[in-house]
């Protein structure tokens, strides 16, 4: 090789290098924008609501008053509907996500379902609410409760689950399979004892991220019917005597903190804002909490296979 083709080769290797610096500092700078922009809106609220957070904040119910209301029925309603969401997404969004990707047949039908579950992740949550009030609320009669709520947001992030689930399937070693097959193991041996363990930091992480986007939603909530403004709470799950279990709460009003603040922020009274803030700060709050609890599953889960 001449010395022009080496002069060449390195001329173009300095040009991918500067490209490669390039597309770094502006990813490095969306990212530091993205951050500040939170970090900035988080201030903001909370220099505004920092003085209504407080144990009465969170034990009182909405009033009139404004420094008397609270977001004790808002929050058990976000809590209660999150628990209905968790229980119907995550089981049907890993089972379909392991069908799809360990048993399903390679044909156009699958083709097509996997085209139709990723479109899905980018409808409007709009859509789900209309779907939600003529499914839920109207054809199988669950009214405008916390298991019509459930369900619909569980329909909003089922499609990341399916997603997330098989990006986490997807990555785990083709060795593992056939280490489990060469010792006699079946598929669903294969499956429940090597491939979901060792996917399961990956598919914690896509359930949270799912259930913190599902925490925010306000349209398709308020399109079923959601109160606007209630001072009760619904019935508890646990009951002190027998059968100590109670599904009349699954059928309650409800609301949750989304409409809440909404409420608030039509107010016109300035105080109602400050509320509105408070509440925003501990939206935000548990939100971040729940990408933080994603990452460190993910850590912990991926040191253990690493182990």
């Amino acid at each position: 090789m001449d010395d022009t083709k080496v002069s060449e080769i390195r001329q173009m290797i300095i040009r991918h290098k500067r490209w490669d610096r390039l597309f770094a500092l502006l990813g490095l700078c969306a990212m530091i924008l993205g951050v500040l922009t939170l970090t900035v809106l988080f201030a903001d609220l909370l220099i505004d609501g920092a003085h209504r957070i407080g144990v009465d904040f969170f034990t009182s119910f909405p009033s009139r008053k404004p420094e008397s209301a609270g977001i004790l029925s808002a929050f058990v309603g976000t809590c209660l509907v999150m628990l209905v969401t968790v229980v119907t997404a995550v089981p049907l969004g890993v089972a379909a996500a392991v069908y799809l990707e360990e048993y399903a047949p390679r044909n156009w039908m699958t083709d097509l379902i996997e085209i139709n579950v990723s479109n899905l992740a980018g409808v409007p949550s709009i859509i789900y609410g209309l779907l939600a009030l003529g499914l839920f609320v109207y054809a199988l009669d669950f009214g405008q409760s916390i298991l019509s709520a459930g369900l619909t947001l569980a329909l909003l992030i089922l499609p990341m689950v399916i997603v997330a689930t098989r990006e986490s399937i997807r990555a785990v070693p083709g060795s593992i399979r056939e280490a489990a097959y060469a010792v006699g193991a079946t598929k669903w041996q294969t499956v429940s004892s090597h491939v979901l363990p060792y996917s399961t930091g990956g598919i914690l992480t896509g359930v949270i991220i799912g259930l913190a986007r599902a925490i925010g939603e306000t349209a398709p909530i308020i399109t079923i019917g959601a109160l606007t403004f209630i001072a009760f709470l619904p019935p508890a799950p646990i009951m002190a005597e027998a059968p100590f279990i109670s599904f009349e709460w699954l059928f309650a009003p409800f609301t949750v903190m989304p409409i809440q603040m909404f409420n608030w922020l039509s107010r016109p009274e300035e105080a109602f804002q400050s509320n509105a803030a408070a509440a925003g700060v501990i939206l935000i709050a548990m939100t971040l909490a729940m990408n933080a609890l994603a990452i460190w599953l993910r850590y912990r889960y991926r040191k253990r296979i690493k182990w």
